[in-house]
């Protein structure tokens, strides 16, 4: 399996009662499947996966493989803090039909960089599916470092890594590493642009959840070498960028699915959006609606 181009890192959409709510659930699949995304990623952090019980869990990605059916490549979010779980974990959703496990490094308990390692080696030993190394720092307290990643690289059954450090240098490191057989992918929107322009292979979008086509859209010229369009277009998602960023996700985009009549808010202790932001969820709830529509065309043409 190769990942490559727009990958959406998809939210979980809850009913009124805090229930999941799968109508809402299929529909956003579909929105994905008809806007020409490229693989999905289920029961991240975005996803909220560390609030779901496991029935729920199993549930949501049995749903999405079935509503997938093989048209694009499933990701299944299996980090844990311990490398046995994480095992564990990757072993059931291989069981649920996932093509891949996303990774993040282990949460709060801040391995050395030869514990990754570690950790890392036995879970693609144990070969229950493919795995994609994630780092976000920001989110977990460690930092999987460049040289640690060149040596987890040449096993055959990682393929790739979601890197969410915005810094070009970091991205630069690791695009030296890229091959047939591990895939950079960039995991940070607003530096999406940039990272495949320099040779990224594609980005794991939480803005794609509600900019599907849009980040179709940027993929294809970006990583076609079309600076100028993939730049002008980047430009115009900026906003959006803003917005997604101005409470911790999936708060903002969650809002926003919201407005568009899939799903009704999140769970403990995550709140819905501050009132303090309300007015800019409908501004950019119309930027939304205008990037989509523009993209639509550009994507049909």
């Amino acid at each position: 399996m190769r990942l490559s181009g727009s990958i959406t890192a998809l939210a979980t959409p809850f009913t009124a009662s805090g229930e999941i709510d799968f109508d809402a659930w299929q529909r956003l699949l579909d929105q994905q499947l008809a806007a020409g995304t490229q693989a999905i990623v289920v029961a991240g952090s975005t996803g909220e996966a560390a609030a779901l019980f496991d029935g729920e869990y199993d549930a949501l990605l049995r749903s999405a493989v079935e509503r997938v059916a093989g048209a694009i490549p499933v990701l299944a979010g299996t980090g844990l803090s311990n490398t046995a779980k994480t095992i564990e974990l990757t072993r059931r959703v291989a069981a649920l039909g996932a093509d891949a496990a996303l990774v993040v490094t282990p949460p709060y308990v801040r391995p050395t960089q030869a514990g990754l390692l570690a950790h890392y080696r036995a879970i693609a030993d144990d070969v229950a599916l493919p795995i994609v190394l994630y780092n976000v720092p920001g989110r977990t307290g460690g930092d999987l470092l460049p040289e640690t990643v060149a040596e987890l690289a040449p096993h055959k059954n990682i393929i790739g890594i979601k890197e969410a450090r915005a810094e070009a240098e970091r991205m630069q490191a690791l695009l030296a590493l890229k091959n047939e057989g591990f895939a950079v992918l960039s995991g940070d929107d607003p530096t999406a642009c940039r990272a495949m322009l320099a040779g990224a292979d594609g980005v794991i979008s939480v803005a794609s959840n509600v900019l599907p086509h849009a980040f179709r859209r940027l993929a294809d010229l970006a990583r076609g070498g079309r600076r100028d369009e993939a730049q002008a277009l980047d430009a115009r998602m900026q906003a959006a960028y803003d917005f997604l960023g101005v409470e911790p996700n999936p708060i903002p985009v969650k809002a926003l699915l919201q407005r568009q009549g899939i799903g009704h808010g999140l769970r403990l202790p995550l709140l819905p959006l501050s009132s303090a932001h309300t007015d800019s969820v409908a501004t950019i709830e119309t930027l939304v609606r205008e990037l989509e529509h523009a993209c639509r065309d550009s994507l049909a043409a």
